[in-house]
């Protein structure tokens, strides 16, 4: 089933809705047409309680003021751009600076404070919103205009399935990702340091003191930011490494091992006292993994407090600063060409 509700109106009158959609097997998802952010995830433990696993807020008004782009769609460049500003077929692209002296996650406005035209749709793989929006060219700097289409499905077996489609009439650079911090426990129950966390890429983007990739890729061996084998999220954080320090602990994008096309195991994460176990699929490159270090206290759902470290994003997506690096793996998108992005959170329960 899909639902629409009333979610609240914006400073402008217009109205703000939220989503909810449900598969047969109980699992529920929730979300809203500011930002295309998911609100709640419900989803069950390995004795069929369900839990909310999504950080995020009751009102609109909370979403409004946030600053932790809990749940949202990350765009037109998700992550940082060095300087905010960088050279396309010649031209000097100047952005909007709002992370220090770069521009992160689309600018002062990127699309997840943006109201999205949302549709909701009953699919062959289940209920689904279909949302929309047009960027327009120049905004937050970018140039073309873009017309963004996101649909998010949830699927019979416990899958929300997110795909991003994209086309402009001038070149310009597309990264979008969703931004929903995970904690497998349910949101507010304390840090995620102790649940188990699988990455399948053998390299990491080391950055500066900005968070701005140095230009080359790292291999994870013999490192803290090994994650090919199962291990606790909190194991190796607080290791003296100077990556860790700049990042306050994890806050990194991995290169994913791809030998083929479409989508591929990107992570696993479990954990191991409910049970509950998240599997990321994707057709996207790399992905980011930020383990909340930001995260002071802020006022979630039900009243509860988001403590550092009190959840895991794993945010598929290309690099950061792309543009500014020939060698990684380009984000441009041409006149006539389409970008698509598939992106699946897989739930699933371990036995005790």
């Amino acid at each position: 089933m899909v639902k629409r509700d009333s979610f609240g109106t914006l400073p402008d009158g217009r109205e703000v809705f939220v989503f909810t959609l449900r598969n047969e097997r109980g699992m529920e998802v929730r979300l809203t047409n500011y930002g295309a952010t998911i609100v709640s995830i419900l989803a069950p433990d390995r004795e069929g309680r369900l839990a909310d696993v999504v950080l995020g807020y009751d009102s609109l008004r909370q979403y409004l003021d946030g600053k932790h782009y809990f749940g949202c769609t990350v765009g037109r460049y998700a992550n940082r751009i060095a300087g905010g500003r960088f050279m396309l077929d010649g031209n000097e692209v100047r952005l909007a600076t709002n992370d220090g002296p770069n521009h992160l996650h689309g600018g002062v406005k990127g699309f997840d404070k943006v109201l999205w035209e949302a549709e909701e749709r009953i699919l062959p793989e289940g209920p689904a919103v279909l949302l929309h929006y047009v960027s327009t060219d120049g905004e937050e700097g970018y140039p073309g205009t873009l017309d963004v289409h996101v649909t998010i499905t949830l699927t019979a077996d416990n899958t929300l399935r997110i795909v991003s489609e994209a086309t402009s009439d001038k070149t310009t650079v597309v990264n979008l990702t969703n931004h929903s911090y995970f904690n497998l426990a349910g949101a507010g129950e304390g840090d995620v340091s102790g649940q188990i966390l699988t990455i399948a890429a053998n390299r990491f983007t080391p950055v500066d003191s900005t968070q701005i990739p140095l230009g080359r890729y790292r291999d994870v061996a013999g490192t803290p930011f090994d994650f090919r084998t199962p291990r606790a999220i909190g194991d190796r954080i607080d290791e003296d490494d100077v990556q860790l320090r700049i990042g306050s602990g994890y806050d990194h994008h991995y290169v994913l091992n791809r030998n083929v096309g479409g989508l591929i195991l990107a992570a696993r994460a479990e954990d191991p006292r409910s049970g509950r176990v998240l599997e990321v699929r994707t057709t996207e490159p790399g992905l980011q993994l930020y383990t909340g270090n930001h995260l002071d206290g802020t006022i979630g759902k039900g009243g509860k407090r988001y403590a550092r470290r009190g959840g895991f994003c794993l945010e598929t997506q290309h690099a950061p600063d792309t543009p500014n690096h020939p060698s990684f793996q380009s984000a441009t998108l041409h006149p006539g060409g389409k970008y698509h992005s598939e992106t699946e959170f897989v739930f699933s329960t371990t036995p005790r």
